[in-house]
């Protein structure tokens, strides 16, 4: 279980009483995140989600909140902060930053189809347009300089079979830096995977995991989307899923020539950002009872995207 830092029911209890939601029912770990504590915490008056902060700089916590007040403002199902009885969104509950948030209804789609692709699709636009007139300002931890440090030195552990597929994919990160760093701007996800959208039935009932949120080129967020709802499992794209979001996400926002330029290139950026932090869990955390998602996965995705033929729809 996913669960880093394990909590008593003592101690919960004394932590949600500020809230006035009623009496503790029920908590329970969540297993599936990989990087920060999860619990679910049944209350009188609802259920709600628990989240331990255990990576990143605690200066950055601000940034979500604010980030998901404005989301939340918008009409996006995003799960914003509720505040105690005298106002405070980020307090601390096991010598972590904490946050409790409403527990958003729906749940993850394993196999999704051109419908759920849409959705997505319609989902970022939403949240880009939501932000670009006044970003809220934040560098990534995991953006093209972190995968400039990090990779070389990660591409060492790698096979034969691997080590030029990753030292190419940095090599084209270097070059098309300043293009990108130029594409339209706004706020991003930066982590817009299945686990992290939820559905009933065929409706789009809450966004969550906002802890890799930041500012930047809006095709990145679209990149790593389409990299995940709309892959085979050999890695090729499905054609008929990724239109489905391209084009929802289009008929809100256009696309500019310099996004339909560097379409398939950015595919290729997002594969390079999850293998390499997928690469770093993988030794973080070997050994250890912890959710570790497979690195290989986005290297046989970087290696399917060198021949890829997707295109965006109409820009301008």
């Amino acid at each position: 279980m996913s669960v880093f830092t394990p909590l008593q029911r003592e101690e919960l209890e004394a932590f949600l009483a500020p809230y006035g939601l009623g009496r503790l029912r029920d908590f329970e770990g969540i297993a599936a995140g990989s990087e920060n504590s999860n619990f679910f915490v049944s209350l009188e008056q609802g259920e709600y989600v628990l989240t331990l902060i255990e990576r990143g700089p605690s200066q950055d916590l601000p940034f979500f909140i604010e980030l998901l007040d404005v989301l939340h403002r918008a009409g996006l199902p995003v799960p914003y902060a509720l505040r105690t009885d005298r106002g405070d969104a980020l307090r601390s509950l096991a010598e972590k930053p904490a946050l409790l948030q409403p527990r958003l209804p729906g749940k993850h789609i394993a196999a999704p189809n051109p419908h759920h692709c849409a959705e997505v699709g319609r989902l970022l636009a939403r949240l880009h347009l939501a932000t670009r007139e006044q970003i809220l300002e934040r560098r990534s931890d995991r953006g093209l300089d972190w995968m400039q440090q990090e990779g070389p030195s990660l591409a060492l552990s790698l096979g034969e079979d691997q080590l030029p597929l990753l030292r190419d994919g940095l090599a084209e990160i270097a070059e098309l830096k300043p293009k990108i760093l130029a594409l339209p701007q706004a706020n991003l996800h930066a982590d817009l995977f299945r686990d992290n959208v939820l559905f009933d039935g065929n409706h789009l009932t809450g966004v969550i995991d906002f802890y890799n949120a930041c500012s930047g080129p809006m095709l990145y967020d679209l990149a790593i989307a389409v990299n995940d709802w709309c892959s085979h499992p050999n890695g090729e794209l499905d054609e008929e899923r990724s239109q489905a979001l391209l084009a929802a996400y289009s008929s809100l926002r256009r696309f500019t020539p310099a996004e339909a330029e560097l379409w398939r290139p950015m595919l290729r950026v997002a594969c390079v950002r999850f293998w390499l932090s997928r690469l770093i869990a993988a030794q973080r955390f070997a050994g250890q009872s912890v959710l570790i998602k497979d690195p290989d996965e986005f290297g046989r995705l970087l290696q399917v995207r060198q021949r890829c033929h997707s295109a965006l729809p109409f820009a301008f």
